[in-house]
C-alpha cells in the first residue's frame, strides 16, 4: 500500500499538502501532517508537489 514519508521536523504545519491529497489521506494532528488513511493513497504525489517546504520527498510502496 502507499503512503506519503512525512519528514515531521520539516513539517510546518501548513496544511497545503492535506488540502492538495485528493483522496484524503493526510490530516493535521497537532505540529504535523499525518497519513491517516494510507488505504486511500493512490500516490498520485500531489502531496509532495504541493509541499513547499520539502516536507513529503516520496511516497512508499509496498
Amino acid at each position: 500500500m502507499p503512503r506519503p514519508i512525512i519528514e515531521a521536523d520539516d513539517c510546518s504545519a501548513c496544511g497545503i499538502c492535506v488540502d492538495a491529497c485528493p483522496e484524503g489521506v493526510l490530516e493535521l494532528v497537532g505540529d504535523v501532517a499525518v497519513a491517516v488513511n494510507d488505504d486511500d493513497c493512490t500516490a498520485c504525489a500531489a502531496c509532495m508537489e504541493e509541499c513547499p517546504m520539502g516536507a513529503i520527498p516520496e511516497i512508499e510502496e509496498d
